[in-house]
């Protein structure tokens, strides 16, 4: 057993510090509403801090002062994914015909809470044991920036700005115009004492505090988009309205939990790990793309993905399903309303395609990008199937399946007629927009795919693991249209993935590399740089059993796996940066669905070898929570896992990653249709039992216990009924790659 191995869930232990990525930011959210300030909870103009809302920056700048001096932070402290407060005291202050106030004379409070508007509270304190009067200002300004914008530090705004001050109602009203894109951001002030004054964009109060005495003020930033210049409807006063959100926000985040699955046992840092991957991906729901009825959507991350994207959408769900298959219903149906209908280069659509990615802001707003939505990705109209595919095997419900048959054809025809650009039987990309993506695969980084020498794969690309996901997508629809009674496309569909399977190895195994060829480029040529692609290859079934030694063990040499993970690229490759988004660097989810891959081909060991490292990384970042991805430096004893600089946190599938790794572990496959729940777990050395419980199969509700005696793991039905369904100890059918043991090449 390697060092890794036996390290693993030790790290929460010994007192190692969480790690946090500089320059510190705090971040709260709720939908595509998004919070960043710096460590004081102020707002910059000139950085990449914000209120979001919408793909639009509606504050620039907020500061608050006393007297001219700024506060002197004391402690922030997060209270929710969507709500945190931050205590100030005072420097020493100097006030006209007064004497000084001395240090830590005042104590100053802010709390704040994003809902559908973001809730401010402020609280002055004063402890001098004298009467002072004290002037307190708030700097606030908005530029209106688009999220692109800012992301890239171009710090200006297209349009013009007016601001307004409403004395009689505590408002300042500051709106933006650029051609027919129109926002307004108001900053409402709760009722009270004194009067404050607006002058230059300042608010200004006047406080008289006796000894011991106290003011405050609950506050609305209101961002409006296809708002009403000459009048906006009154809210509810501030305290009322964020209240009932609170009331209800509880409530919604009591029935997720309770609908969810549940780990227990497994030790203290997977329960954490767990147990906050839980409330992120009810954390990241959007409430403006809510699907229809109690359809909701994941956002794809915080601060710059909190928006609908097709691939990460997908790629959650198929995540979750171990918690909740329900929640893969919003991304099906929401994806199925947005499907292609027509040609439109300028967004890459053709018909039956899956959208990428939808935005909201002005740069979308006026064509200037195409994200009205986009669709240049070559991989979310195929795992739209692949998820289609899953929530069948887990609910067998057929309704779902006539209500979505159109577009599941619709997409079959897009990755025939459309996938295929030149009609040699592979799925190739290939932007048709000016302002469209190179990269269309899952690394769509501009400079993410890479020669042996370092330059760039010539368009269009061919990755491998786009034939993977085809191969497994036709397989699962032949069980679909079965279901369906669809005659024979069923058959059709299995001959076509099995001639795609040994065109596959073909084309894309490298004999003298010993492994599978990233991807074919414009000249059809087997690029052959070292990369994680190939990884889920494994997890689609498409790589020939004979050639799967070889790939695995090139997987973890040393100069790919770097002891938190598997990086995308080789550290030996010329191209490779650590520190690089896509050429370097570690991904929970990329390593997640490796890690599923390995499983399917029966090596348990490194599967799980992946699971403790991706589970020791998480128990140093911040709150338990895997971010985005992480540097690829490799790891020694005392080294800790270095996040990458502009990394999302949370984000939905390094989040569903979590879910995706232990159900991996447990080895959970469920056929509902056939009446099956297969289960072939292994359990990682470290973990001698965990229990899971109220896991939804079908119409069943199961509590299931795991544990672990001299190597062996075991498992027992303890709590649920299993009604018609029969358990199968051991892999699914569709598992017949997988050789179940380590054959040689």
């Amino acid at each position: 057993m390697s060092e890794d191995n036996r390290r693993q869930f030790t790290m929460a232990s010994k007192s190692l510090p969480e790690i946090r990525v500089g320059p510190p930011r705090l971040t709260i959210h709720h939908g595509s509403l998004v919070l960043v300030t710096d460590a004081a909870g102020e707002i910059e103009s000139r950085s990449e801090t914000g209120l979001f809302f919408r793909d639009t920056r509606f504050v620039s700048q907020l500061n608050v002062v006393i007297n001219g001096e700024r506060w002197l932070p004391i402690q922030s402290t997060p209270l929710r994914s969507n709500a945190h407060r931050l205590y100030f005291t005072n420097p020493e202050l100097h006030a006209l015909d007064e004497a000084p106030i001395p240090l830590q004379s005042l104590s100053f409070q802010i709390e704040r809470e994003a809902g559908d508007c973001l809730y401010e509270y402020l609280r002055l304190c004063n402890h001098s044991g004298r009467h002072l009067t004290l002037r307190l200002r708030v700097v606030i300004d908005s530029d209106f920036a688009d999220l692109f914008d800012v992301h890239n530090r171009r710090f200006f705004s297209r349009g013009t700005r007016d601001s307004y001050w409403d004395g009689s109602r505590r408002e300042l009203r500051i709106l933006y115009r650029s051609e027919n894109f129109e926002r307004a951001l108001l900053y409402r002030l709760g009722a009270g004492n004194p009067d404050p004054h607006f002058s230059n964009g300042q608010i200004l109060f006047e406080l008289p505090l006796g000894p011991g005495q106290s003011w405050e003020s609950r506050n609305e930033f209101v961002p409006l988009c296809d708002h009403d210049f000459t009048g906006v409807k009154r809210r509810p006063k501030p305290r009322e309205s964020r209240m009932a959100f609170a009331r209800t926000r509880v409530e919604e985040q009591d029935g997720w939990q309770s609908s969810t699955a549940r780990l227990s046992g497994a030790g203290y840092v997977l329960r954490t790990i767990f147990g906050q991957a839980v409330e992120d991906i009810w954390s990241l729901r959007m409430h403006e793309l809510k699907a229809e009825g109690d359809l909701w959507l994941p956002a794809a991350g915080v601060p710059w993905f909190a928006t609908l994207f097709g691939r990460d959408s997908l790629i959650v769900s198929l995540q979750c399903m171990l918690i909740s298959p329900p929640f893969a219903l919003g991304a099906l149906t929401k994806l199925a309303e947005l499907q292609a209908r027509e040609d439109d280069p300028y967004r890459d659509a053709e018909p039956g395609k899956i959208m990428h990615e939808i935005r909201y802001g002005e740069l979308a707003e006026r064509r200037l990008i195409p994200h009205t939505p986009y669709y240049g990705t070559a991989d979310a109209t195929i795992l739209y199937l692949i998820l289609l595919s899953e929530v069948f095997r887990w609910t067998g419900d057929r309704s779902l399946l006539e209500r979505l048959r159109e577009t599941a054809l619709a997409c079959l025809r897009w990755i025939d007629e459309h996938g295929d650009r030149d009609g040699d039987g592979f799925q190739e990309y290939q932007t048709r927009s000016p302002n469209g993506y190179y990269n269309q695969g899952w690394k769509d980084a501009g400079d993410a795919s890479v020669n042996i020498d370092g330059s760039m794969v010539k368009l269009p690309i061919a990755t491998c693991e786009l034939q993977g996901y085809v191969y497994d997508a036709k397989r699962r629809m032949a069980q679909v249209f079965e279901a369906l009674g669809e005659g024979a496309l069923p058959d059709r569909l299995r001959r076509e993935a099995e001639t795609l399977r040994k065109r596959f190895d073909g084309a894309f195994w490298l004999e003298q590399e010993r492994y599978i060829a990233y991807c074919l480029d414009g000249d059809k040529r087997a690029v052959a740089s070292v990369t994680s692609n190939p990884g889920q290859c494994l997890w689609s079934g498409i790589v020939e059993p004979r050639r799967i030694p070889a790939a695995v063990e090139r997987l973890f040499k040393d100069d790919m796996w770097s002891g938190w993970g598997i990086r995308t690229l080789s550290a030996a490759h010329p191209a490779y940066n650590p520190l690089e988004y896509q050429r370097g660097s570690v991904w929970p989810h990329d390593n997640g669905i490796i890690a599923a891959g390995l499983a399917a081909y029966g090596y348990r060991r490194e599967a799980n070898r992946v699971a403790t490292a991706l589970f020791d990384a998480a128990s140093m970042f911040e709150h338990f929570r895997l971010p985005e991805l992480f540097a690829g430096f490799p790891r020694d004893s005392e080294s800790c896992p270095v996040q990458y600089l502009q990394a999302n946190t949370p984000q939905a599938w390094a989040s569903g990653c979590v879910f995706h790794l232990i159900r991996t572990m447990l080895g959970i496959h469920p056929d509902v249709p056939e009446g099956k729940l297969y289960i072939e777990p292994e359990l990682p050395e470290g973990i001698d039992s965990l229990t899971l419980t109220n896991l939804q199969v079908g119409d069943h509700r199961l509590s299931i216990e795991f544990s672990r005696t001299a190597g062996k793991t075991k498992f027992e039905i303890i709590g649920g009924s299993l009604g018609t369904l029969k358990i199968e100890a051991g892999p699914p059918p569709w598992f017949d790659y997988s050789p179940r043991s380590r054959g040689d090449d």
